[in-house]
């Protein structure tokens, strides 16, 4: 299923292995403002780039590219250059997992009977199989390759399944030891709960990507180019974070707190997060010393290391919270800790303002309808994720039955098996024939940023004046969230119910340095939405198109 689900499970679990050889990162990283400005290797013409040249005429683009915006023919938001079909000498074995004709990609796929899994997903009554993921991910992977540029190569899609359970380091370098044996040259997906799999990858010179929790910024660096994520990394999401709190929330009464007598009070803060290891201990620390540049100081900080413990330990955390006289509690966690937690602050009378702060899935709707409605009903705060469209108009979904006319096999998880095929196949046509993973860093890092629109995020990689330090991180920016459990629609997993969260501005996005001073509308329902019925105008794509087959 989503592997996403349990990535905040335990936030981190850093800091036991040694890393991976640290590889330098090439001068000049910044990346194009344009396709048609980068400097690509010989043999790849995006289409752009030919008609800047004057060349675009003299090449047969092929059914796949749309020549009269330059992308592809294909209905997936944000579209992606058309690249030149090649022909001629690709190099042969340019690197591990690649040959004259193919590139060997393995799929990690969790136990069947995980579990931590099963707990996660029988509250949200998730019933997708590892079959139907891996078939899902076949199915996306070929349709991509009717459409990107692989220079005369084609993915080949292997599955592994798990030995262990996700928060197993052992098992996690077994598996991880195996897969190398295998040669693959990228493995999308791992165990969620440790990093060891990640680890024992990079030294093994094996690239990955969604292959490990969220890590601190420079964990990713020294184990370049081979540990990728799509997300945020650790560091980046709280920086966005304490910068929302400290210029919006700060020095403010606690207008959206459930108690009358707190909404009058100014905002107390306290602090609650998952527990798991030293590095949870140093994002604590970086957290407490980047709000304190705002004047903000935790009354109390509050952590668990597990939601099953809380069921024991929770009812003494809620009233260390409510005697510190915390009026708002910012929450950090996992996705099933709320459930607890919720409950206890009702049983206790106790009615705060929460705070999400772009922890995962916390700010979906699959999860917080299982909540305390009492107490969610004063959630709000930020979150990495975007408005949502109709799955019938645009995303996974729509995708899957308009190429093939049936829905992906895994309908639950297709959302967020999609984003690891797109990582996959965007930098290979940018890499040209000579693949590598030290030249997938360079397609990353000199590929132009991807701006963002209220449906969709902002993507870099690299050094682009966003982060202090080189990004190995897609997700640049944040939303700002608010729960409406009246509010009525379509979860992530595509079920119909009450509870949604609302988005502000109906979508706005902000970068680090872009949150305003003066707080935003909460619990205001005016310009907000929920769910697009229809793409907005920045990103409607032609509707015309015809599969390739």
């Amino acid at each position: 299923m989503i592997a996403a689900v349990v990535i905040v499970v335990v936030v981190s679990r850093g800091g036991d292995d040694e890393a991976a050889t640290t590889t330098s990162v090439p001068k000049g990283s910044a990346g194009a403002d344009s396709v048609a400005d980068v400097d690509y290797p010989a043999g790849v013409m995006p289409y752009a780039k030919a008609k800047k040249e004057g060349k675009e005429g003299t090449i047969e683009w092929g059914e796949r590219c749309d020549t009269e915006l330059g992308l592809q023919a294909l209905p997936l938001f944000p579209q992606q250059p058309c690249f030149a079909p090649f022909s001629g000498d690709n190099g042969g074995a340019t690197a591990t997992g690649v040959t004259k004709d193919s590139i060997k990609v393995i799929v990690y796929l969790p136990q069947e009977n995980d579990p931590v899994l099963k707990f996660i997903y029988s509250q949200i009554n998730v019933t997708s199989t590892r079959d139907q993921e891996f078939a899902t991910y076949q199915s996306f992977s070929d349709m991509f390759a009717k459409y990107y540029e692989t220079y005369g190569r084609k993915v080949v899609l292997e599955r592994y399944d798990a030995t262990g359970i996700i928060s197993d380091p052992v098992a996690a370098v077994a598996d991880a030891e195996s897969i190398a044996e295998k040669q693959p040259y990228l493995v999308m997906g791992g165990p969620a709960l440790t990093n060891a799999f990640a680890d024992t990858l990079a030294k093994r010179k094996i690239m990955c990507v969604s292959c490990t929790p969220a890590q601190p910024t420079d964990w990713y660096a020294e184990r370049s180019p081979y540990v990728w994520d799509i997300q945020k990394d650790s560091m980046q999401n709280l920086t966005l974070s304490s910068e929302f709190i400290g210029k919006e929330l700060a020095g403010q009464p606690a207008l959206y707190a459930g108690d009358p007598a707190l909404v009058k009070k100014p905002r107390v803060f306290g602090y609650v997060h998952v527990k798991s290891s030293d590095t949870s201990q140093q994002l604590e620390d970086a957290y407490v010393a980047q709000l304190k540049k705002y004047g903000v100081e935790f009354a109390r900080i509050e952590t668990y290391v597990s939601p099953t413990e809380l069921a024991g330990t929770g009812r003494d955390l809620i009233t260390r919270l409510k005697e510190a006289g915390v009026t708002t509690v910012v929450f950090a966690g996992d996705p099933l800790a709320p459930q607890t937690l919720t409950k206890i602050a009702t049983d206790q009378q106790y009615f705060p303002e929460w705070v999400v702060n772009g922890t995962a899935l916390v700010d979906t709707a699959a999860f917080s309808r299982t909540y305390d409605q009492k107490q969610w009903a004063h959630a709000f705060g930020v979150s990495n994720l975007f408005a949502r469209v109709s799955p019938e108009k645009a995303g996974s979904l729509y995708l899957h039955q308009w190429y093939y006319g049936t829905p992906p096999p895994a309908s639950q998880s297709a959302n967020l098996i999609l984003p690891n095929v797109q990582f996959l196949y965007n930098p290979l046509q940018g890499v040209g024939p000579d693949l590598s993973p030290e030249n997938t860093r360079g397609a990353f890092f000199r590929s132009p940023i991807v701006k963002s629109t209220p449906v969709s995020p902002q993507i870099s990689y690299g050094d682009r004046g966003i982060w202090p330090d080189t990004d190995y991180s897609g997700l640049d920016d944040q939303t700002l969230i608010w729960w409406d459990p009246k509010a009525t629609g379509l979860d992530e997993l595509n079920k119909e119910g009450a509870g949604l969260w609302r988005f502000v501005d109906k979508g706005k996005r902000y970068l680090p340095g872009q949150y305003p001073t003066t707080e935003a509308s909460f619990f205001d329902p005016a310009n907000t939405v929920t769910i697009y019925p229809e793409p907005p105008p920045e990103a409607r794509i032609p509707t015309d198109y015809v599969p390739v087959k």
